[in-house]
């Protein structure tokens, strides 16, 4: 698959989130000092909803990202840029790692 056409798949925007998610949650409990399970506990789920999670087997619905990145202290910011922007040959486009509250994106 190309870079354009992976870019304008909807596939690889929700494994983005989803690692996202992952990052997030792997960056509370490194804070906390807590195991998975304890986190299930913490926020009422059950161990394997945790692991679904971790393990990418789980497609959330928008209100369950907005109630679990509070749960984590977080707030969720969606923004849309135009696909052309990622997908133009004829831009070059940099990356930069930055790191904020404990958690890393990747600016483009």
């Amino acid at each position: 698959m190309e870079r354009d056409e992976l870019l304008k798949s909807k596939e690889y925007w929700i494994a983005k989130i989803q690692m996202d998610l992952y990052q997030l949650i792997e960056n509370y409990c490194i804070e906390k000092k807590i195991t998975k399970t304890q986190l299930a506990k913490e926020l009422g789920v059950s161990k394997g909803y945790i692991s679904q999670i971790l393990n990418g087997n789980f497609d959330h619905k928008l209100s369950k990202l907005v109630e679990l990145s509070l749960a984590f202290g977080k707030v969720p910011i969606i923004e849309y840029e135009n696909v052309e922007k990622y997908t133009s040959p004829d831009k070059s486009v940099e990356h930069e790692v930055v790191q904020q509250d404990d958690l890393i994106f990747t600016c483009v």
